[in-house]
């Protein structure tokens, strides 16, 4: 598939794990190692798992792998909705991130949908 850099969902993903280690650095200490570690790890899984997809050699695999990156971005949008029920983050910070999620699944949705259609190409 070649380098996921070059994906915009990816540069997308990033800014979004960059943005939220900063903000969850704001959060309380005794969240450390439950909200903000949860966080942290499913926003940094979307790119991570695009970019071990970009890694396999079948666009088969990056679809699978785009499949897993959108579980972790539910998994995120639910995680990032319970710290703003614990105001640990304000309503507008919340509504950006949620709104920045969205369009990272619907640019995974779109990628697995493109991936899937071309391998159901028959190869002549």
């Amino acid at each position: 598939m070649g380098n996921y850099r070059n994906l915009e969902v990816w540069q997308r993903a990033h800014r979004l794990t960059l943005d939220l280690y900063r903000c969850t650095d704001k959060f309380p200490k005794s969240e450390l190692f439950g909200l903000v570690s949860q966080i942290r790890r499913a926003s940094s899984s979307i790119g991570a798992n695009l970019a071990e997809g970009c890694g396999r050699r079948r666009n088969r695999e990056l679809a699978r792998f785009s499949s897993i990156a959108l579980g972790s971005a539910n998994e995120l949008e639910y995680h990032l909705l319970l710290a703003r029920d614990l105001k640990f983050m304000d309503l507008e910070q919340h509504k950006d991130f949620e709104e920045q999620i969205q369009r990272i699944g619907r640019m995974l949705n779109g990628l697995v949908d493109k991936l899937c259609a071309h391998e159901e190409k028959p190869v002549r």
